[in-house]
């Protein structure tokens, strides 16, 4: 997203697709580790999920840096990762991406 202020702004988020829910959220200069760790503690925090819960994402580095497979591994999560070149994977949110864009 590009702004006129601030430049590229980036949106990364968490839904829920049993409720179709964005339920972790964080907005940045910066598309990095922080920012996505930010929006998985701020899932934690409001949702209180339990383990074993998949959470899915594409294959983008800062998905799949070893601090943030980690963070999911020590929190409970099973992380599962878009397969190459399959877009479809990521359907729901990236149809909320583009919505939230326009």
């Amino acid at each position: 997203m590009n702004t006129v202020q601030d430049g590229y702004c980036y949106l990364a988020s968490i839904m829920d697709l049993a409720i179709n829910k964005i339920i972790g959220w964080c907005f940045s200069k910066t598309m990095d580790r922080s920012c996505v760790l930010s929006t998985l503690h701020q899932a934690i925090t409001t949702q209180r999920p339990l383990k074993g819960v998949i959470l899915h994402s594409d294959r983008g580095s800062q998905y799949t840096s070893h601090e943030y497979r980690e963070e999911l591994i020590q929190q409970g999560f099973r992380p599962s990762f878009s397969a190459t070149g399959c877009p479809y994977d990521n359907a729901p949110i990236e149809s909320f991406h583009a919505i939230s864009k326009n």
